[in-house]
């Protein structure tokens, strides 16, 4: 259930943000600044239904897929959490920790793709 939860937590937290973007920030912020707002938004709510698909993974393929919800956490960290921060401080150093979060998520897809094919039909 750890899964689930993080997931509709994080899915909720997107929805948030993604409505913050669109309304308090449109007005305060560059279109560039607000299009990497929006870029975390959405990243970050492809990644909260991730981390649901592992919810599922887990209660049917076995505790295997932990590796992929850790990894989609942490890709929403670094990824999402590096752009709100690049956008709403204009502090262009931020993007060099992106590509972390970039990284976690391919790997957590790759685990999840793993995880799924290796348990049989």
């Amino acid at each position: 259930m750890f899964w689930a939860t993080a997931g509709a937590v994080n899915a909720f937290v997107a929805v948030a943000c993604g409505a913050f973007g669109a309304h308090a920030l449109k007005r305060r912020l560059d279109d560039e600044r607000l299009a990497v707002f929006e870029t975390g938004a959405r990243y970050h709510m492809y990644h909260a239904l991730a981390l649901i698909a592992v919810s599922w993974l887990v209660t049917t393929r076995g505790d295997a897929a932990n590796t992929a919800g850790a990894f989609f956490l942490a890709g929403i960290v670094f990824f999402s959490g590096s752009l709100y921060a690049l956008a709403l401080s204009g502090v262009r150093k931020l993007g060099a920790i992106t590509p972390i979060g970039g990284v976690c998520f391919l790997l957590g897809w790759g685990d999840l793709a793993w995880v799924a094919m290796s348990a049989g039909p």
